[in-house]
């Protein structure tokens, strides 16, 4: 059975974390454990429209697609992530605010999702962030820097447009297409680059 943590921060770009539980849900037997900070539940209000006011699970369960998902609460420092016994496929941090990207360089674990990704870091296991700004300061750049030289995959949310995209929807697939891909998990979400055809 697959296991991901997915975690969601206060960065522009919801609907980034919202397209990749759909599709890792679509895995058989996928199991989801879901790390939302307080910002993150802000944004979501804000670009969703979602109505965040209510505890976890509560105030996400009404909008996610079905399947099993855990619900934590950013400030759960003692909840099983948290602990590198918990084993997992990967994590994913998207999308991924600057300032959660520097705690995670700094290991300075002081809540569940920082921890959690410190988990990652110290069991070797495969961690993906993907920051949302613009733009980037050499503070970012250099944190960014040392989280990739310990191993993370920085996958930035940066739309290509060979694939000609056409709606919003299609742009934000080609994202999330691309976190799969470094996840090694299969999917259709774009039309991939096939080279130049000579005639």
């Amino acid at each position: 059975m697959p296991r991901y943590i997915v975690a969601l921060t206060g960065a522009s770009g919801a609907v980034y974390a919202l397209r990749l539980l759909e599709e890792l849900l679509k895995q058989d037997n996928s199991e989801i454990h879901l790390i939302t900070s307080d910002a993150a539940r802000i944004v979501m209000e804000q670009e969703l429209g979602w109505d965040c006011q209510d505890s976890l699970p509560l105030s996400l369960q009404r909008y996610l697609p079905p399947g099993n998902i855990s619900f934590y609460d950013n400030a759960d420092i003692a909840a099983a992530p948290a602990s590198g016994s918990f084993i997992c496929d990967s994590m994913v941090v998207i999308p991924c605010t600057m300032a959660s990207i520097s705690a995670i360089a700094q290991g300075t674990s002081r809540t569940l999702l920082e921890r959690a990704a410190d988990v990652m870091l110290k069991e070797r296991r495969p961690l993906f962030l993907v920051p949302r700004e613009t733009p980037l300061n050499s503070i970012h750049l250099r944190n960014m820097l040392t989280l990739s030289e310990m191993g993370v995959s920085i996958i930035p949310a940066m739309p290509a447009f060979y694939h000609q995209p056409r709606t919003i929807e299609d742009m934000v697939s080609f994202v999330v297409g691309k976190v799969l891909d470094a996840m090694h998990i299969p999917h259709d979400l774009f039309q991939r680059y096939a080279g130049q055809i000579k005639k």
